[in-house]
């Protein structure tokens, strides 16, 4: 019985993992057959990734390393979790070579970065087969294009095609997996500072917050929850997804479909899978626009603009809803999609900033930071991304705060400046009889003027003047 290499990279899990069953040989539904091995597990911290991640995602990633391993252990493996520290391209092959591994398996990875960084140790591994078996996604990146054989570019007729495509079932965790350990190094330590409250980590814990929004209310209310941050409406599954603690198979084989809220919790997973393909066949758009028309757009620049933006980064714009939502994303390394999308617009067409500034931002600090949904959905509001989001949808940040976070709890949680005035005066406290509450800071532009400049400018970029 041979030794079979399963590096683990987001599929921090052990159920529904087909990668693992492929490895073991376990003949699974929908997964190729052959020999039972034995199986070493194997994390690699690549400096490339770990470099750019903040002190949020590294201390989660920690942490779930922490949970895989226990996990392994429980299962029979009495090394538990082989960790290397270094390039994948010749840490992969070097492990291989040191256990005489007969194959290397994988869950496929669609991102620009993961798919170079696989085929470089493909080729390293020289004789050694690169298995890849499923992904992070219910359907992969690809699989869902139009008629004509193009891929989609909205979102509507995306989710029709891949709901129409379906998605396997989950599969159970293997039963007496043969385990096996190899030299490795201590699993990664949490950051020693900067790291915001975060929740708990690992398969159970994903596992356990998709249950407890599924039997509770956040289902059933989704549809009517959604988009209040100041209510517990959000099912907070996104960092567990972006590790791979559960997968997507699994939410969606236990919704019920009966459920009120179940069509857009549903249809909220398929934009995960949307801006996944749209990233899969336009790479580029990670890190630079999906409509180049875009970048003739004039951007602020100079002191001034870099004081704005340091306001913006720390929740001192002098607007309650968006200095909420930069202080809850500091204080949690995540924020709520609503207010995602209103600091977005704030940043981009209220200051004047590229819209890249911001995504690097959100990237550094979120736990969940996932380059597809955070590139793609920054884009969204910019208006050179996918969809019908024209650039002249300006969010207004008192409008917003008032209609969904209507009694201003939201605001007085994470804003303590604010929080003795009372209802939603609390989103205008400029207009407060007494002025401004002590310590915070008056509003660093006029919204009604900055719209305006943002349209105009729009207006020159499209009659390229």
């Amino acid at each position: 019985m041979g030794v079979r290499l399963l590096w683990f990279r987001r599929d921090l899990r052990l159920g529904d993992n087909p990668a693992l069953h492929a490895a073991a040989g376990t003949g699974a539904p929908g997964i190729g057959g052959g020999e039972a091995g034995t199986v070493l597990p194997v994390f690699v911290v690549d400096p490339v990734l770990w470099g750019a991640a903040g002190p949020a995602r590294r201390a989660h990633l920690a942490r779930s390393l922490r949970a895989l391993d226990a996990d392994v252990r429980k299962g029979g493996g009495k090394q538990g979790l082989v960790v290397r520290y270094g390039d994948p391209a010749a840490e992969i092959p070097r492990l291989a070579a040191e256990v005489g591994v007969e194959q290397v398996h994988v869950a496929a990875d669609f991102g620009p970065y993961g798919r170079k960084r696989d085929d470089a140790v493909e080729q390293a591994l020289g004789r050694v087969p690169f298995v890849r078996t499923g992904s992070p996604y219910a359907v992969a990146p690809g699989g869902v294009v139009k008629g004509d054989g193009t891929p989609y570019r909205v979102f509507t007729p995306f989710l029709g095609a891949w709901a129409d495509h379906g998605w396997r079932r989950p599969l159970p965790a293997p039963d007496g997996v043969e385990w096996t350990g190899g030299r490795g190094a201590a699993l990664p330590d949490e950051p020693a500072s900067g790291v915001p409250h975060l929740p708990a980590a690992g398969e159970r814990a994903a596992y356990g917050q998709w249950a407890d929004f599924r039997d509770g209310d956040g289902l059933a209310d989704y549809a009517e929850r959604r988009d209040r941050p100041d209510l517990p409406g959000s099912s907070r599954l996104s960092v567990h997804l972006k590790f791979g603690e559960i997968h997507p198979r699994t939410i969606l084989a236990e919704i019920d479909a009966q459920a009120t809220g179940a069509a857009k919790f549903r249809a909220e997973l398929a934009w995960r899978e949307f801006y996944a393909d749209v990233l899969w066949h336009r790479p580029e758009s990670g890190r630079d626009y999906l409509d180049a028309r875009f970048k003739a757009m004039p951007y602020d620049e100079g002191l001034g603009a870099e004081e704005e933006f340091e306001a913006w980064q720390e929740g001192r714009t002098g607007f309650p809803f968006v200095d909420a939502g930069m202080r809850q994303l500091l204080a949690e390394g995540w924020m709520h999609n609503r207010v995602r999308m209103v600091v977005a617009s704030f940043l981009v067409k209220d200051l004047h900033q590229e819209w890249t500034r911001g995504a690097a931002h959100f990237m550094h600090r979120l736990a969940d930071g996932d380059l597809a949904s955070n590139s793609h959905g920054w884009q969204w509001v910019a208006g050179c991304g996918t969809d019908a989001a024209p650039y002249f949808r300006v969010f207004n940040p008192v409008t917003q705060g008032r209609k969904f976070d209507p009694d201003g709890d939201y605001v007085r949680k994470y804003v303590p400046e604010l929080r003795g005035i009372a209802g939603a005066a609390v989103h205008e406290p400029w207009k407060l009889k007494d002025g401004l509450p002590k310590g915070y800071p008056e509003r660093i532009v006029d919204h009604a003027e900055e719209r305006e400049v943002a349209l105009a400018r729009y207006a020159a970029m499209r009659e390229g003047r």
